[in-house]
């Protein structure tokens, strides 16, 4: 069949536009599998199990028992609410969050609200250092102070006991450094560093060490353990400074987020500025407000809301954290081969090894045969953090102080343990699977 000029003309038109729809048709598929793969991309580096998880995936009728426990717990202490999760053989079995996350807002607590973690922080930290090493930026027998010191700037050579210049490392991380507290805990005296030292604006990390470097020590460094956040504020320093990147910005990138844990960041002061899954937090009863940290303000104000400065505790007690998360953190640095550690073997086992009395690395009470645990305290929260011999790692952490300060968390640790025995998880039972 002979085709006219005009028909042929009309062909080559139809023509082009279903080749331009097939090419248009290629680019949106191809647009198509792109998204999915950037997608799952953000998924694995960037959501947070907290966003994935709810309590209705940890009601099961073998966990009725520890329910009741814990709920009883709460009322008991008058604890507005809390948080326990649990992991048992590489998996999240367990993660519910009880009472009121904020009770003037009436939201319960959730799976996925994260909490002030208090001196559980310091765990984070002390990884954070152990990573360092590794990676040949430190030693753990390296002077933090003088000429020869990592911290060796002018500003941190005004400190009065020259004794400071024997502190190590492995000083500040087993609390030997030496530092006394006759004029209480710098961290937790912002305030009166304020008015001693005459200064108008509220000192930030290099200032709060500065004025713990001005006072005497209160033993030989290494010869005696004095706890001390003061020592982990300085390993927050060291950190910084050896690294080239913030404090919080280090542990993220090198520890926290290689171990799923994309919703940890450091705290914030005032209940406005708190981060959106996270809660508002309770002190007992008959608290009194106080001055606030900042001596430029005639503000009276709660502990827990600017009456301590919690943005200057850094690697000594600043971090927020889901008890989900945080397992997983754990779950990285225990030495069980189930779930790939973050660190060698040498370094977990230099962590929990003690001799002579001293204190672990990061952790409240380890040894290699032994339970690891790791508790913290502050006006608005208590927590503690454990793994058991058997390997299953728990942590509980509230948004309620109680009046027993830093022993509430051993009352804590009898409730979870009471409330658990004999608790059988399905082995099908696995909250990570959803986020992966």
């Amino acid at each position: 069949m002979n085709l006219s000029e005009a028909q042929i003309k009309k062909l080559d038109i139809v023509l082009a536009v279903i080749a331009v729809i097939i090419i248009f048709f290629n680019i949106l598929n191809r647009c198509s599998q792109d998204k999915e793969f950037i997608l799952e991309e953000v998924k694995q580096e960037y959501i947070s199990i907290n966003d994935l998880i709810s309590n209705d995936m940890s009601d099961m009728e073998q966990t009725r028992k520890l329910d009741n426990y814990v709920e009883k717990f709460l009322k008991r202490w008058e604890i507005k609410g809390g948080s326990l999760a649990i992991m048992k053989e590489g998996r999240l079995v367990y993660a519910k969050g009880y009472g009121w996350a904020d009770e003037e807002l009436e939201k319960k607590t959730e799976a996925g609200n994260i909490f002030r973690v208090a001196s559980l922080s310091k765990l984070i930290t002390a990884t954070a250092i152990m990573k360092m090493v590794e990676d040949s930026l430190l030693s753990l027998d390296d002077k933090v102070f003088g000429e020869e010191g990592i911290l060796n700037e002018e500003q941190f050579s005004h400190y009065r006991d020259k004794r400071v210049q024997r502190i190590t490392v492995e000083h500040l991380l087993r609390h030997k450094g030496g530092f006394a507290t006759y004029r209480g805990d710098p961290l937790f005296t912002t305030r009166e560093i304020m008015i001693w030292e005459n200064l108008d604006t509220v000192p930030d990390m290099d200032r709060v060490i500065e004025y713990t470097l001005s006072q005497r020590l209160g033993f030989n460094p290494g010869a005696s353990t004095k706890y001390s956040n003061a020592g982990y504020l300085i390993l927050s320093k060291i950190i910084e400074k050896l690294s080239g990147m913030g404090y919080e910005e280090y542990c993220q990138k090198n520890i926290l987020y290689p171990s799923g844990c994309y919703d940890m960041h450091l705290a914030r002061n005032l209940y406005q500025d708190k981060y959106p899954n996270e809660v508002r937090y309770y002190e007992p009863h008959d608290a009194t407000p106080i001055a606030s940290y900042d001596k430029n303000s005639s503000d009276t104000l709660y502990r827990r809301y600017g009456g301590n400065n919690i943005e200057g505790l850094y690697g000594a007690g600043g971090w927020v954290s889901s008890a989900s998360e945080f397992v997983m953190f754990v779950s990285h640095i225990d030495g069980d081969e189930t779930i790939p550690d973050i660190l060698s073997q040498e370094s977990i086992r230099k962590m929990i090894t003690c001799e002579g009395g001293e204190l672990p690395i990061g952790w409240s009470r380890a040894g290699v045969n032994s339970e690891w645990k790791r508790t913290g305290t502050l006006a608005g929260s208590s927590a503690i953090v454990k793994r058991q011999k058997d390997g299953t790692i728990w942590m509980f952490v509230t948004n309620t102080s109680s009046w027993k300060g830093n022993k509430f968390p051993g009352y804590i640790e009898t409730m979870v343990r009471r409330g658990s025995t004999g608790i059988e998880f399905p082995e099908s039972q696995n909250l990570l699977e959803i986020s992966q």
